[in-house]
């Protein structure tokens, strides 16, 4: 992609969202996704994929029933979420709750993209939602875990984004329910 101009890079970006649309393959729409979250994570592609709503795209892929459509568009929006105006995209489209549904995926990648997109995601104005009980319960459960990337990521997050407060009270309210703290099962490690 680096050899493309501008206008090289728009079209080819532009034929990959047509052939999303237009295919009923679904192993060709898997493949498409993860070129298109691996081109969100090259700056130069942000302005070119906001003017095809690939954000829109992404975000529909986290309610499909295909876990690779899930996996492959968190894993696009935690590319894309590294762009403030991309992260804003995300906010006014209400995308924080179809990512911390995420959260609750067997698959550690689909896991660890929805956590880090959170991260992306924590302004002032939108703390409230990304450090809600629920989702400080979620990184209490996943810090225990034995799954070091899990652990680690989900630690971090603990501690820079959600106050002691936050934490000491979600802790409270897990004592004697560490098996099933909101229903969001641990991925397998």
């Amino acid at each position: 992609m680096d050899r493309f101009c501008t206008s090289d890079r728009f079209e080819y970006l532009q034929g990959l969202v047509t052939e999303f649309q237009d295919t009923d393959s679904e192993e060709a729409k898997e493949q498409i996704l993860a070129n298109l979250a691996n081109f969100a994570y090259e700056p130069r592609n942000m302005e070119a994929l906001r003017m095809l709503q690939v954000t829109e795209l992404f975000l529909d892929m986290l309610t499909e029933d295909n876990e690779n459509f899930v996996e492959f568009g968190i894993g696009g929006l935690c590319n894309l979420s590294m762009d403030q105006e991309c992260r804003d995209q995300i906010l006014q489209s209400g995308g924080i709750p179809l990512v911390t549904g995420c959260l609750s995926s067997h698959r550690d990648e689909t896991v660890l993209s929805a956590i880090t997109t959170l991260m992306n995601l924590t302004t002032a104005e939108s703390c409230s939602q990304t450090t809600d009980n629920a989702v400080v319960q979620c990184m209490l459960r996943f810090s225990l875990t034995r799954n070091p990337r899990l652990s680690n990521l989900a630690a971090v997050f603990l501690q820079d984004y959600c106050s002691q407060e936050q934490v000491d009270r979600a802790r409270e309210l897990m004592q004697g329910h560490t098996q099933s703290v909101v229903g969001i099962p641990l991925p397998k490690d």
